[in-house]
């Protein structure tokens, strides 16, 4: 009887495991399919009816895994971008042998190595930057946003303030202004990169523009 019991418990735990890898390989694909065409076609003209026609699934099937669009293409930025944010946390941490200047620029550097040798990041950031348009059901995608842009702002503004205490920060530099400056700074470049596609007018100065930018406030 005890075997029995086991049996079908094992049973159990077997099928449940199967469901669970059967789901997500079903989010899975929804997001791969979505993320193909709102590049093609942009967000606003793709529909979840488009968006399960290219997966081979129905509509239903998006509405077990997302509420509506706007809450796929959080899920999609989400999943993209989280190992491109923690490799940035990464190389901030290592603090470029205590030079936190130097420590920043390299972290700057990751963010453009990701855009010019990583797909998925690109075309991520293409979609939130150049492809989407942030009304309707989607003003609370941008609200969303907010809380990992002002994370990124803090530890830039730290690693300023390290530098003003280790007087390798220009005297007269707000740590806080600066921070935000930086943010501008790489909002900008990144955005003008996406656009550069023929690499014509900025790309090969990307990392140029990085290094005077750092060096700019440097004592």
């Amino acid at each position: 009887m005890y075997n029995l019991i086991l049996k079908f418990s094992h049973s159990q735990i077997n099928a449940m495991r199967r469901t669970k890898t059967e789901a997500e390989q079903t989010r899975q694909a929804i997001m791969e399919s979505a993320r193909r065409l709102f590049a093609e076609r942009g967000v606003a003209r793709t529909s979840l009816d488009q968006i399960a026609q290219a997966a081979g699934l129905t509509r239903g099937a998006i509405y077990w895994h997302f509420a509506n669009k706007a809450e796929l293409f959080t899920a999609l930025r989400e999943d993209s971008l989280l190992p491109f944010f923690q490799g940035m946390g990464e190389t901030l941490q290592e603090d470029a042998h205590g030079d936190p200047l130097r420590a920043l620029e390299e972290m700057f550097l990751y963010m453009l190595h990701a855009l010019e040798t990583d797909a998925g990041t690109r075309d991520t950031f293409s979609l939130i930057i150049l492809k989407c348009e942030y009304v309707g059901e989607f003003r609370a995608v941008l609200a969303s946003m907010l809380p990992r842009s002002e994370e990124w702002v803090g530890k830039i503004r730290e690693a300023y303030m390290a530098a003003e205490r280790e007087k390798l920060l220009r005297p007269g530099l707000d740590p806080e202004l600066l921070a935000l400056d930086s943010q501008a700074f790489l909002f900008g470049l990144t955005r003008l990169w996406l656009m550069d596609e023929t690499g014509t007018t900025l790309r090969g100065k990307a990392e140029a523009m990085i290094r005077c930018h750092i060096a700019t406030r440097r004592a």
